[in-house]
């Protein structure tokens, strides 16, 4: 049985130390921003407010025209369901981005 060729083999410890010792280095050259992350926590709960609000704003609006279903709570629960898909795929590309960054700085 051999290894197929696609594989990676598991870092050695040797190696763990390394890439932890470079990130250690690359956050002491460029250390995170207070104000970055206040920013993208104001943006991820906003991208959750919003649509949740816009969601319960419509439906209080369509039961007001006298419609025979309510439709504040289904809207309300579709907007902070949409909202959540929105910051949750937000993060995901940040986080990307940034193991995209950290591989650069590597080699």
């Amino acid at each position: 049985m051999t290894d197929e060729p696609s594989r990676r083999s598991p870092p050695t410890f040797a190696e763990e130390i390394d890439a932890t010792a470079k990130r250690k280095l690359l956050a002491q050259k460029n250390p995170p921003k207070v104000w970055f992350g206040l920013g993208m926590m104001g943006l991820i709960g906003w991208s959750v407010a919003i649509p949740t609000l816009l969601g319960a704003a419509l439906g209080v609006w369509l039961d007001e025209r006298q419609s025979r279903h309510s439709w504040t709570l289904a809207l309300l629960v579709a907007g902070l369901v949409l909202g959540c898909l929105t910051a949750w795929h937000w993060v995901a590309q940040e986080g990307k981005a940034i193991r995209a960054g950290d591989e650069d700085h590597d080699g």
